[in-house]
């Protein structure tokens, strides 16, 4: 048996697989966000071990045999995360999370220097990890003087099942510290932020053993034997090898709390000007591209908690047939943006309102304001020299047909349902402690689902579409200089 840690923003899942990748079971243990001031966004790392013992002990209670015939664990996790960590192990401070923007001037800054797109390959964006340090120098210098390491989320999950600092290359791209083209720590961009390779953890590969999961949580999960921890992932390239978009040109739609468009690469291609993100994948000798928009579902949960519907009551009202967009657009800018935009502090906005505006409106308005945000993701993938022919769509998000058939739309290009499973980034993270414990081929493992439907772009729609993208993409601009 093979077990995937996935530690997300709102919960970890646990998920138990057999040597032949059928599911055997999964779990959950859920986590809370803390957001003390606008733009901020932490969580205490005690919770994502809480989180954990209790998606496990979910497993245990319902699969005690197989649990105990773990021989791998593969971890994934929420990207760019600042865990910091003292000489005893203690943590310092909360974690400050992807989606914190309070470093935008710290990121913009880092950002001016040259170095940092040149090796990373990345604008150096506010929910990095390495403005979030300039942050925590500048305003609690007592923090930063104590720092032994600096750990991601699921890193620091590494930590508590072995007791080894490790990380590898999907996730440390991400911290605009990581040469992403030689997959290796820059010590001239660490030095940067006042800090040293001491500080960061050893590096592998997602395929590689990252150690030995600690005998005395091996003994309460009732497991007898090693069990040998993977690298793991980031979540993204997590999901990718969950969804078998490991090779040159496979695609995925995520619509998750934010939404991503990612695209396997076979080679390393950076445009940060684009501000698409280009990381190293799981897989070694693999890079991967990826638009994030910050908020997907994220804006339809925000939409409901305003109109007191839940979100599939929302759609629900819909119906299944697609229709024109109305005029109502709406931009789901409700945390900042990144990509095409990088901007932390535009917020979002309802444009084209009038009396007869309803709820059903405003829904169909915010579904295809994160269509086009995706659009917009597209764009600039195909600036950077990726095509994408088709996408397979993944998260809570894609329950919705209705959804798809507008980012279908809105794209111009055929979604791929997969067939029932799950094949997010538990199972991705479940798949590369089995190749960690196995030795097995990576590519053999990382196969795609099978199709069960595919939702094609409505041509009768098209141009309405283009000309609704045509009027989402002048907002940005008009609206700007009143964000900031």
């Amino acid at each position: 048996m093979y077990l995937g840690l996935d530690l997300g923003t709102s919960g970890v899942k646990a998920m138990l697989i057999d040597g032949d990748q059928k599911i055997v079971g999964s779990a959950n243990g859920s986590l809370d966000v803390s957001r003390p001031h606008s733009g901020w966004s932490e969580q205490e790392p005690a919770h994502w071990v809480r989180a954990t013992e209790e998606a496990v002990a979910g497993l245990k209670s319902k699969h005690p045999k197989e649990l105990a015939a773990i021989k791998g664990i593969g971890l994934s996790g929420q990207m760019h995360g600042a865990t910091l960590i003292d000489a005893t192990d203690k943590v310092l401070r909360p974690c400050i999370l992807w989606n914190d923007t309070r470093s935008y001037v710290e990121a913009a800054a880092l950002d001016a220097d040259p170095r940092f797109r040149a090796l990373t390959g990345n604008i150096v964006f506010p929910g990095f990890t390495a403005p979030k340090l300039a942050w925590i120098e500048k305003h609690e210098p007592d923090v930063f003087g104590k720092i032994a390491k600096v750990l991601l989320p699921k890193d620091y999950l590494r930590l508590w099942l072995t007791g080894d600092y490790i990380s590898e290359m999907s996730d440390s791209a991400g911290t605009s510290w990581l040469d992403t083209g030689k997959r290796a720590w820059s010590s001239e961009l660490l030095a940067a932020t006042k800090l040293s390779e001491e500080q960061m953890p050893a590096l592998v590969e997602g395929t590689e053993q990252a150690g030995k999961l600690r005998s005395e949580l091996a003994a309460q999960w009732g497991i007898s034997g090693d069990v040998v921890v993977a690298g793991g992932a980031g979540d993204n390239a997590a999901s990718a090898c969950g969804m078998g978009t490991v090779s040159d040109g496979a695609a995925f739609v995520s619509l998750g709390t934010s939404g991503v468009l990612f695209a396997a690469n076979g080679s390393y291609l950076p445009k940060p000007e684009s501000a698409v993100h280009a990381f190293c994948h799981a897989l070694p000798n693999t890079w991967h591209q990826m638009g994030v928009i910050l908020s997907a579902t994220d804006a339809l949960n925000w939409h409901s908690g305003v109109t007191g519907k839940s979100a599939a009551d929302l759609t629900g009202e819909l119906g299944e047939t697609l229709k024109a967009p109305t005029g109502v657009t709406f931009l789901p800018y409700l945390s900042g943006e990144r990509t095409p935009h990088n901007d932390a502090v535009i917020r979002g906005a309802f444009i084209g309102l009038e009396h007869e505006s309803s709820r059903v409106v405003l829904t169909q308005a915010v579904l295809e304001g994160v269509a086009f945000a995706i659009r917009d993701n597209l764009e600039a993938l195909r600036s950077a020299g990726t095509g994408i022919s088709r996408v397979t769509a993944i998260g809570g998000g894609s329950r919705s047909r209705y959804w798809l058939a507008s980012i279908a739309t809105a794209l111009g290009v055929p979604v791929d349902l997969p067939a029932d499973g799950d094949f997010g980034a538990a199972f991705g993270a479940a798949r590369l402690g089995l190749i960690a414990a196995t030795g097995a081929d990576p590519i053999t493992v990382c196969t795609p689902p099978v199709t069960a439907g595919t939702i094609e772009p409505v041509a009768s729609l098209s141009g309405a579409y283009e000309d609704a993208y045509k009027r989402y993409r002048a907002l940005y601009p008009a609206i700007k200089s009143l964000a900031h």
